[in-house]
């Protein structure tokens, strides 16, 4: 029998879109507008959550 693979827990800040691009208003010389790129910062642009640092197990 096959495992399945569960599927990865989704963003709640980004709801799975961990990355955006906003247009600045300005157009380079050939006409494309020009963008900049603003990530996530909960998921640091991965789109999935990873466990808070509290339920992290560190140390022996």
């Amino acid at each position: 029998m096959s495992q399945t693979t569960p599927a990865p827990r989704v963003c709640s800040h980004c709801d799975g879109f961990p990355v955006v691009h906003i247009t600045t208003g300005t157009r380079t010389p050939d006409g494309q507008r020009r963008t900049l790129a603003a990530a996530c910062p909960a998921c640091q642009g991965t789109g999935t959550r990873t466990a808070p640092a509290s339920l992290v197990r560190a140390g022996k």
